[in-house]
């Protein structure tokens, strides 16, 4: 037996959002490279790299959307739920690159350090804080999608790392130690590789069809037998097909009553199921006796006092 949720289309906000972003990142990297080479600043031109991958991302965003927003197909019967997840891993593995690039060069910079014009650092950076600060909020409030939330990681990191690039700024300009702004640069990366690591972890489980992040096996199994008529719940999946559209199947076991009784158990199952967890697809095999295991048959999940068996 079969349950499958309606989706709406709420990519036509973040698509919007996306082309805006692109056009302000766009500029802002070609100043950020103008003024870092002007100000001798490693920070600032550090900064345009972030920025750079940032525009990268958004255009994988974008383009995962469009993708997203089409509908099943007889060869894609889940849709194109999954090309948002492969931006999004490729957005993080991007960040990942741009810190090892940024480590690298910082190093250099500290061996041979080099006058920084810091003035122009506060001014261009100020402006960054602003623009990138504008962008992640919208992204904020357009989905809690992985691929957005890829992009909007995108975002916050630039904020904070501009933000960064103002103190280092007033910090040179208070104590002429150009060594600030290679080691500004170290924290940048930093921050880059750690919101890089964690999307990648993100996206990896949901390829491999992993349990959704914050939930448990124990915890569904438990809601679903508290349903009236389920006797025990077994052969329990839960995976994700997109970043917000989980999947769940599961053998029941229940009375040997007719299917018109038992439609009452399916829908009080799926309705637990949405409420408290967000599963909208499940597929349910009721059993009234027994089932015999197949090779491979799931995790185990622990029976409380329900009769029956687990596998």
């Amino acid at each position: 037996m079969h349950s499958h949720a309606r989706h709406g289309d709420h990519h036509h906000g973040a698509g919007r959002v996306l082309k805006a972003s692109l056009v302000a990142t766009f500029a802002y990297v070609v100043l950020l490279v103008i003024a870092g080479i002007h100000a001798h600043s490693l920070a600032l031109l550090s900064e345009a790299g972030h920025n750079l991958s940032d525009f990268l991302a958004l255009l994988l965003s974008l383009g995962a959307v469009f993708l997203q927003s089409r509908p099943p197909n007889q060869s894609k019967t889940y849709g194109y739920h999954r090309a948002g997840v492969l931006a999004a891993l490729v957005n993080a593995a991007s960040l990942v690159v741009v810190a090892g690039f940024i480590f690298y060069e910082a190093v250099k910079r500290l061996q041979n350090p080099e006058p920084v014009h810091a003035g122009m650092m506060i001014w261009v950076a100020a402006a960054g804080v602003v623009m990138n600060g504008v962008i992640a909020w919208l992204l904020y409030r357009t989905s809690g999608d992985v691929n957005i939330r890829s992009a909007l990681v995108h975002q916050v990191g630039d904020t904070l790392s501009t933000a960064a690039v103002i103190a280092g700024g007033w910090a040179i300009l208070a104590t002429g130690r150009y060594w600030i702004d290679s080691a500004l640069s170290f924290g940048i990366g930093a921050l880059i590789l750690w919101s890089g690591l964690g999307i990648v972890r993100e996206t990896m489980n949901i390829l491999l069809e992993g349990t959704p992040r914050g939930m448990k096996l124990e915890s569904i199994a438990v809601a679903i037998r508290s349903v009236a008529g389920v006797n025990d719940v077994h052969d329990l999946h839960v995976w994700s097909i997109g970043s917000e559209t989980h999947a769940l199947s599961c053998h029941i076991a229940i009375e040997d009553i007719p299917p018109s009784a038992s439609e009452r158990i399916l829908r009080e199952v799926n309705d637990t199921l949405a409420d408290e967890f967000k599963i909208g697809h499940t597929t349910i095999q009721f059993e009234a006796v027994e089932c015999e295991v197949a090779h491979g048959c799931v995790i185990p999940v622990k029976s409380d006092a329900r009769p029956g068996h687990v596998h």
